[in-house]
């Protein structure tokens, strides 16, 4: 690490929390230092769906809510398989007892920029949680790099490990971590991650699968952005956003696919 002074030096972690974000977030306190996550409330499922019906239309809503739903109960059901998953790979996927976290109402709120302006960290990275606003991200003291489950700017959104699985294209079965702008994951990119899912593998565990092969990524950006040696390549990758999968289309997919 760069010889800084312990403030400058710090990170910062937001997000909404989940196995595999602990997965990372340890990953990087065991080889950089101490890791502050700030912990955003989640967007209410009544928000989402009106936001998504807004955008894109009840009918699609509706489908998406309901594989949002299918996949909830599958994470119940395949409990099995993550934890082999997770024990294989050897993934921590809860916070230690000694980790600092701090609750603010949203990555976008006057909360969380307070929290950060206390810490003044060296970088902050985010990892499932809301998109920033411009003028949060103007307010940003260090460099914001996202950690996103897809290979952008082709899966840019949601699902990114699915849908290159969906569309045939196991190769971009991926992550990427990306300075972070206004878009959707349009940020210029810093690294990336490729891998391969497993037999049992769903969209329940592709989450889980990913982190497992990108912890190192992880490690080398924030490292970067600490030594001030942030580089970026550019994927010859056409750019698309994606979201949730409609349940009728997961169904057939599986079916005539075996993607699940």
């Amino acid at each position: 690490m760069a010889s800084a002074d312990k403030n400058s030096a710090a990170i910062v972690v937001v997000t909404e929390g989940g196995p595999h974000i602990w997965a990372i977030v340890n990953a990087i306190a065991d080889r950089l230092g101490p890791v502050s996550v700030i912990l955003e409330n989640p967007e209410s499922k009544k928000q989402l769906l009106l936001g998504r019906a807004r955008r894109q239309g009840w009918f699609s809503a509706i489908g998406q809510f309901g594989t949002m739903v299918l996949t909830r109960l599958g994470k119940r059901f395949f409990a099995g398989h993550a934890a082999r998953l997770i024990a294989g790979q050897k993934l921590e996927t809860e916070p230690r007892p000694d980790q600092k976290i701090i609750h603010v109402s949203s990555a976008n709120a006057s909360d969380c920029l307070q929290a950060i302006a206390d810490i003044r960290p060296g970088v902050v990275l985010l990892a499932g949680c809301r998109l920033l606003s411009r003028q949060t991200l103007a307010q940003m003291p260090c460099p914001v790099l996202n950690y996103h489950a897809g290979i952008a700017p082709k899966y840019r959104g949601m699902n990114g490990g699915y849908w290159a699985l969906a569309s045939g294209d196991t190769a971009n079965f991926g992550t990427t971590v990306h300075l972070v702008d206004a878009g959707v994951d349009t940020g210029d990119v810093l690294k990336q991650a490729r891998g391969k899912p497993e037999p049992g593998d769903t969209i329940s565990s592709y989450a889980l699968r990913q982190a497992a092969f990108s912890r190192d990524i992880c490690v080398e950006a924030v490292r970067d952005a600490l030594d001030g040696k942030l580089a970026t390549i550019k994927p010859d990758l056409p750019s698309k956003q994606w979201y949730h999968p409609t349940i009728w289309f997961y169904l057939w997919t599986g079916l005539t696919r075996r993607v699940w």
